[in-house]
């Protein structure tokens, strides 16, 4: 991706989260600059990859297929320096775009649309060997179970969720002529290098960038390390 892609669609995002009234931890305003004067006492934002995030899932074609995100907390399966349990995300998908499918080991997650238009979710259970299987599957959504067949769309309105659970596929696009959508994700702690289990193969999580113009914020795996 262009570095000045990345930087419109971070401002979308920050504009659309203004819109609904969210307010951001104060590491999410943070300039490219600023952050070079940040010491270890940051470390947790560092190890554990809080704030800004996108993806295009390595197919250069972000208008499509990716979408914007902020982590605002998160724990570290690796690391016991930090033992919270837990994870909180803000993502961001417009009219037209599309997360891949994919299904996460060990991460349940609960995703809840934070306003903005509808968001349609598709949903199969997953083989042993990574396939989608053609079984029925159970949805938990806002205190309701119920079943539905293999592909279904699941559509969240404002307000609505869906847990996510271990082993479910899953990807996101958004209704048309509702306009884009704010999503809210609470999780189980979060590893994108290593819980993203991708049907389609040659797809990854993190975009190669071509710097044609200066960072607007810094990614989450951007940070200036600090000795």
């Amino acid at each position: 991706m262009k570095r000045s892609e990345i930087n419109k669609a971070l401002k979308d995002m920050h504009d659309l989260i203004k819109k609904f009234h969210v307010s951001l931890p104060p590491f999410c305003e943070w300039t490219p600059e600023e952050w070079k004067t940040k010491g270890k006492e940051y470390d947790e934002i560092r190890d554990n990859m809080l704030g800004w995030d996108i993806t295009d899932f390595g197919l250069g074609d972000f208008e499509h297929t990716g979408f914007s995100l902020i982590t605002l907390r998160n724990g570290n399966i690796k690391n016991d320096k930090y033992d919270k349990p837990y994870a909180e995300k803000l993502l961001m998908l417009h009219e037209g775009q599309h997360a891949e499918m994919h299904y996460h080991a060990y991460k349940m997650e609960d995703i809840i649309n934070r306003g903005g238009g509808n968001v349609l979710i598709r949903v199969y259970n997953s083989t042993e060997d990574g396939k989608m299987a053609d079984t029925d599957v159970i949805v938990h959504s806002d205190g309701c179970v119920y079943t539905v067949k293999a592909g279904t769309q699941i559509r969240l309105t404002p307000g609505e969720s869906i847990t996510v659970t271990r082993g479910l596929y899953h990807d996101f696009s958004v209704e048309e002529g509702k306009g884009s959508v704010l999503l809210g994700e609470v999780s189980m702690c979060n590893d994108d290098n290593t819980d993203n289990y991708f049907y389609n193969k040659k797809v990854g999580r993190f975009p190669a960038i071509d710097e044609d113009e200066e960072p607007y914020r810094l990614l989450c795996n951007e940070y200036p390390k600090v000795l």
